[in-house]
């Protein structure tokens, strides 16, 4: 099947970008096929071939720009050129989960696999991808053995948003290392695992004690991986808060199966803006302050969104950190630019009488590969700052 592109987005296919959007069409569809497409000029000439899928990033991917048929052999190539570049991955044995395949950047939008000592976490977000997937677990099955694969379902369907699909299930908690630190973690228990592995080389940072002898405050903790990691790296204290009931057994558990007792951590089931008012009304203050918000949340009445409350979330953290302290800041959300993130983050900083410095940034992990000419591929930004009150007539 051949669909037609606009001037546009043939020039920024060209040039590297492999995102469609449905401005890019020049015929209007209310469906898509669940096929291989090839897209042509406005001379009919070959410009790409892909697939149209709606998810949240547009409508479609490109996969090739040189005339190739996708196939078994061609995806089985991509899969061996991923493997490839993750060879160092394979040989560190203080590190056994990683991304082992990441959408666009390793060249099939759409898909990112994840390798969890010798399992397979497939994620499909949109419905052509997932109709297409026979060919792709086939190509998958010949480039890397596995023990067992499960696949998630990150698009709107009324299949089960989680399916294990080869191999045996193993014992749960399963136990991965990442630089060293055991976390446990369900590879079968809905969306997530229990470890955002993009936050790999942050973790790292308080291993390798950024954090030591001071206390810490991580915010949204989920399952406290930050505070884990932390602790590892020789904080004094460490407390975790979340609002899901389940933090407080999973952060317990990812301090057990490290052997850290829990006396010197705290797990903390509460709202954000709830703690951090309980914690001023008690005069509570921490060194290092972790703020890493989902983009969206909704809570009974409230909602949470990062492009519109992240200030908000910053003035009242600093509101808690000691008069010299730390602030790692952290935000997965695509849309929101790193210029205007750090633009955010240091006129909150402004707003509280600080003095403030930029001294660390991170981004995707080299097994995360982004697209350069598509700036929302690369889109985890994290940023440490060393902040110090004014008082008293400080400069």
């Amino acid at each position: 099947m051949e669909i037609e592109l606009r001037k546009n987005a043939v020039k920024r296919i060209r040039s590297g970008n492999p995102l469609l959007v449905m401005d890019d069409l020049m015929i209007e569809l209310t469906t898509f096929p669940k096929k291989w497409i090839t897209f042509v000029d406005q001379q009919k000439k070959y410009v790409a071939a892909g697939y149209l899928g709606k998810q949240n990033k547009g409508i479609g991917w490109i996969l090739d720009r040189e005339q190739r048929i996708i196939d078994v052999q061609f995806l089985t190539e991509r899969f061996q050129q991923a493997l490839q570049r993750r060879r160092a991955y394979f040989n560190d044995a203080a590190t056994t989960a990683f991304r082992l395949f990441n959408g666009e950047g390793d060249g099939i939008g759409g898909l990112t696999i994840d390798y969890y000592d010798g399992f397979l976490v497939l994620s499909w977000y949109n419905e052509t991808i997932y109709d297409l997937s026979e060919a792709i677990i086939t190509a998958l099955n010949q480039v890397c053995p596995h023990k067992g694969m499960v696949e998630k379902i990150r698009f709107k369907s009324e299949r089960q948003e989680s399916r294990w699909l080869s191999g045996e299930k193993p014992a749960e908690p399963f136990i991965i290392q990442e630089n060293g630190v055991n976390y446990a973690v369900y590879l079968d228990e809905g969306y997530m695992t229990g470890i955002f592995l993009d936050q790999r080389e942050v973790r790292n940072r308080l291993i390798e004690g950024l954090a030591a002898g001071q206390k810490v405050l991580n915010m949204f903790s989920y399952t406290g991986a930050f505070s884990v990691a932390a602790a590892i790296g020789g904080a004094s204290e460490t407390t975790s808060v979340d609002l899901a009931q389940r933090s407080l057994p999973k952060t317990a558990e990812q301090f057990e199966v490290n052997g850290i007792p829990l006396d010197n951590q705290k797990i903390v089931v509460m709202d954000t803006f709830e703690y951090f008012r309980y914690a001023a009304r008690k005069g509570l203050t921490y060194d290092v302050i972790i703020l890493d918000p989902p983009s969206f949340a909704r809570n009974k009445k409230k909602t949470f969104s990062v492009l519109k409350d992240y200030g908000r979330l910053i003035e009242q953290g600093v509101e808690l950190l000691n008069r010299s302290g730390k602030l790692i800041v952290s935000t997965n959300a695509a849309n929101f630019p790193i210029q205007k993130f750090k633009q955010v983050v240091e006129a909150s900083l402004k707003e509280k009488d600080t003095t403030y410095q930029l001294v660390e940034e991170y981004r995707l992990p080299p097994d995360f590969a982004a697209v350069d000419q598509l700036a929302e591929s690369n889109y985890l930004k994290v940023l440490f700052y060393d902040v110090k009150k004014k008082n008293n007539g400080d400069e």
